[in-house]
């Protein structure tokens, strides 16, 4: 077996890097849960190497024996650093942040923090399968505000939502993804200060999920704690998606100026789990990463460009809007008259793995999701036999 390339230069487009013949030698999940005849283009993982200075940081600590647990504040400390320069965002307080396990269990320990059990969680349909599957096993209600037909924020119907839900006299959050998740809308500065101010009307509190935030232009994303209003917000963000970092499990909790009595009241063992690697990597990937990140976000656009283009010739039925953030494409398949879940012919006929529509719940029958990140190769190879799929 030839060797892989350790490392590919800084500013190198790094879904070039792979060919499938190396990437079918990966043991995770995306590249393992189908045979090796599907081409997987489905869960949130990236083709991609790391970038050198993350795969250094971990090689060294490894070397030393630095296995052990994690502590201290590098992590929230590089976070506040990267948000200053990348988002001129300059109130993300260290204080006021708290390692967790990953972004799924933070937005858990937040929302045990700011509703009751039973309560009510406001999300925006569709949107990320875990938000409905967490939320239920905590023992709380998820109430759907679906977006509007521009895959934005339905003010309108959130309002209704939330006073629907604050009519009931119980504590109420919304669970908001920015950027979204799967549509890849990241939500405007004007959008984000319209919901913190009916946040405040209704007495919602808003909790964030925020780890596709280094997947978007930089003149685009908006953190949500840093739109008037949001003082009392609490998002939650990790380097984990923008540098590939799944499996090296680590996260941050970061608290508005009026919401550090919440986070402060979160358990100790909140922490536990979260791996001390897993924080070495996201602090060298947003202190030294940023080149390599930059060098993702154009091979992205080219990528988001080419399945346009490969749609409208292909496939023209099906409905695409590149999106401004993430690697996710959200692809409205309703007038190729294949059912709910169009992804399983895909699979069936196509041998090629999506993530199906219904998973994300009012909005997505019809629909599939598609991970563009990875080598464009693979990109319209994959479109092929999607097209093949649909004449079989």
């Amino acid at each position: 077996m030839e060797s892989l390339p350790r490392y590919i230069p800084e500013h190198a487009n790094p879904l070039r890097a792979l060919s499938l013949a190396e990437l079918r030698q990966r043991t995770s999940e995306k590249w393992r849960v189908y045979p090796q005849d599907v081409l997987p283009v489905w869960v949130a993982e990236m083709d991609v190497l790391p970038a050198e200075p993350v795969a250094q940081a971990i090689i060294d600590a490894v070397r030393l024996g630095d296995t052990g647990y994690a502590t201290g504040t590098a992590y929230a400390q590089a976070l506040s650093d990267f948000a200053a320069k990348r988002w001129d965002w300059r109130t993300l307080a260290v204080e006021r942040t708290a390692i967790v396990p990953d972004v799924m269990l933070g937005v858990v320990e937040m929302l045990r923090l700011v509703t009751d059990p039973g309560g009510r969680v406001i999300v925006n349909s569709p949107v990320y399968p875990p938000f409905y599957a967490f939320v239920t096993h905590m023992d709380r209600q998820v109430v759907e505000a679906p977006l509007g037909a521009d895959h934005r924020i339905d003010l309108d119907v959130l309002e209704a939502a939330f006073r629907a839900a604050g009519a009931t006299g119980e504590r109420v959050a919304y669970l908001l993804c920015n950027p979204h998740n799967p549509t890849g809308t990241v939500h405007t500065e004007a959008e984000l200060t319209a919901v913190a101010a009916l946040a405040a009307e209704y007495g919602v509190r808003v909790v964030v999920d925020e780890i596709h935030a280094p997947l978007a232009s930089p003149d685009v994303l908006v953190p949500y704690l840093s739109v008037p209003g949001a003082e009392n917000g609490l998002s939650l963000m990790s380097a984990s998606k923008g540098w590939n970092l799944a499996g090296l499990k680590a996260a941050l909790a970061v608290a508005g100026p009026a919401a550090a009595e919440d986070l402060a009241r979160m358990p100790a063992e909140a922490a536990d789990g979260c791996s001390h690697l897993g924080v070495i990597a996201h602090t060298a990937a947003l202190r030294d990463g940023v080149g390599w990140l930059d060098a993702l976000l154009v091979g992205l656009d080219e990528n988001r460009r080419l399945l346009a283009e490969l749609l409208a010739d292909r496939l023209p039925s099906v409905r695409y809007t590149p999106a401004e953030g993430t690697y996710l494409a959200w692809l409205d398949c309703r007038e190729l008259g294949l059912g709910d879940s169009p992804a399983t012919r895909f699979l069936e006929r196509g041998r090629v793995a999506l993530s199906c529509g219904t998973y994300f719940g009012t909005g997505g029958a019809g629909h599939a999701r598609f991970n563009l990140a990875t080598h464009p190769d693979i990109l319209t190879e994959a479109v092929a036999r999607m097209a093949a799929s649909i004449r079989a």
